[in-house]
């Protein structure tokens, strides 16, 4: 699914309080990495990433990573920091994307 402008928008305001819960140092991105990604995406839906200064990578490289080998979507990268949106499989957990289909 391919996220609209009023949806990103709406992700964009629900991220601004939330805090990095990952972050990519020296050791890069990896697929074990991108995993525990995944599964903390799947209960939160809506989760941010911060770059360290001594990583490896840049964030369009991450980027890059995240969005061709996942369904994770990249809804917003602001310096060092990426918002990262993905509905959740699990009904229960789904609380920020009933929200956003309803903005299609």
């Amino acid at each position: 699914m391919t996220l609209r402008g009023k949806q990103k928008r709406y992700l964009r305001s629900q991220a601004h309080h939330l805090r990095p819960l990952f972050q990519v140092g020296k050791e890069g991105v990896s697929i074990g990495w991108l995993n525990q990604i995944r599964e903390a995406i799947e209960k939160r839906e809506l989760i941010k990433i911060n770059m360290l200064q001594n990583a490896t990578v840049d964030t369009n490289e991450v980027r890059v990573f995240i969005e061709s080998n996942s369904s994770i979507q990249v809804v917003q990268v602001i310096g060092h920091t990426l918002v990262l949106y993905q509905a959740a499989t699990d009904v229960e957990n789904r609380d920020i994307s009933d929200k956003v289909n309803l903005l299609a």
